[in-house]
């Protein structure tokens, strides 16, 4: 809701680390915060500290032209309050209820200001913004909210974790598009993306859930056996990975042998239509070689499956022999 996005705004502007430098505090002899600096009135950190308060009190338009008049006067010579000043303004334009323009200028800081202290800042900003709207919020135009956003939330995420590989802005945006893809049944990117979080952040508390639902997408990839199923195999493969990692989670989840033994059914399924295929195309040697394969994958794990008791069918009525399991 649009209280709840602005308290968050609040909370943030109020807990950034580049904005506390406005005023100095020390700890007197009873153990209390006082204040023994402040910005001298009309300069460059005083503008910032005024609007900053401005949008706190709830007045960001205030706070917006305040900003507008200063950083247009630092066309020709930009002050080192520039790249904050760009964020407050930011900040500003997201309390009016207008995150989209709020990016422009979080963008520039991102491309012009990135060895600057607010350009983590900045980048968190963009990410928060990009999970509102591969949540669903629509991006404004003619004041009303209307327009799709999710692209834009999408590409803002990759963004974030090219910009701050290795972080923990980098980690939240690259696991909020892996669920984003996974959410909107983009299976073939929800699995890619899932796998590259958990090369790059082996240790996060988000890896369980990231495995798990890496296992889920790649079965979901394979939509039938006239379909590529070379999904399956890893999926298989992972199944098994998760239950040696997490055994009561697989339990409760249901990643457990009867999965695999489900999986195995639908590889061998779509191995058995292939050989179909050949067969329908007078291709036998193609057709009897997939049909072997079939019954001796994985040391013959597929030979139990319905699938290859049609395929001894298949290769009985052709004549073709095939050691059978005992």
């Amino acid at each position: 809701s649009s209280p709840m996005r602005f308290a968050c705004l609040l909370l943030a502007i109020l807990t950034t680390g580049a904005l506390a430098q406005e005023r100095i505090y020390e700890l007197d002899e009873d153990g209390n915060w006082v204040l023994v600096e402040e910005p001298t009135e009309g300069s460059d950190a005083a503008v910032i500290r005024d609007a900053r308060q401005l949008i706190v009190d709830g007045n960001p338009g205030q706070a917006r032209d305040l900003l507008d008049r200063w950083i247009d006067a630092q066309r020709t010579t930009k002050s080192p309050w520039y790249p904050l000043a760009l964020l407050v303004r930011g900040d500003a334009k997201q309390a009016s209820g207008n995150e989209y323009k709020a990016l422009y200028d979080y963008e520039r800081i991102t491309k012009e200001f990135a060895g600057s202290d607010v350009f983590p800042t900045a980048v968190e900003r963009e990410v928060d913004i990009a999970v509102q709207y591969v949540n669903g919020l629509r991006k404004r135009a003619f004041g009303i909210r209307w327009e799709n956003a999710e692209r834009i939330g999408e590409e803002l995420l990759i963004r974030a974790h090219e910009r701050m590989p290795g972080s923990s802005i980098g980690e939240r945006a690259i696991i909020e598009l892996a669920d984003y893809y996974y959410r909107v049944r983009d299976m073939r990117s929800a699995s890619t993306t899932y796998e590259l979080f958990l090369e790059n952040y082996p240790d996060s508390s988000h890896r369980r859930k990231a495995m798990q639902r890496r296992v889920y997408a790649n079965i979901a990839r394979f939509k039938g056996p006239r379909y590529d199923g070379s999904g399956l195999l890893e999926a298989r493969i992972l199944v098994e990975e998760f239950a040696s990692r997490y055994p009561a989670d697989a339990e409760q989840a249901g990643l457990t042998d009867a999965l695999v033994a489900r999986i195995d059914e639908s590889a061998a399924q779509e191995m058995l239509e292939t050989a179909r295929w050949y067969l329908r195309r007078g291709d036998k040697p193609a057709a009897r070689y997939t049909l072997k394969r079939l019954l001796t994958k994985l040391d013959g794990r597929y030979a139990r499956t319905v699938a290859a008791s049609e395929a001894h069918r298949i290769m009985d009525r052709e004549g073709w022999t095939v050691e059978r399991e005992p």
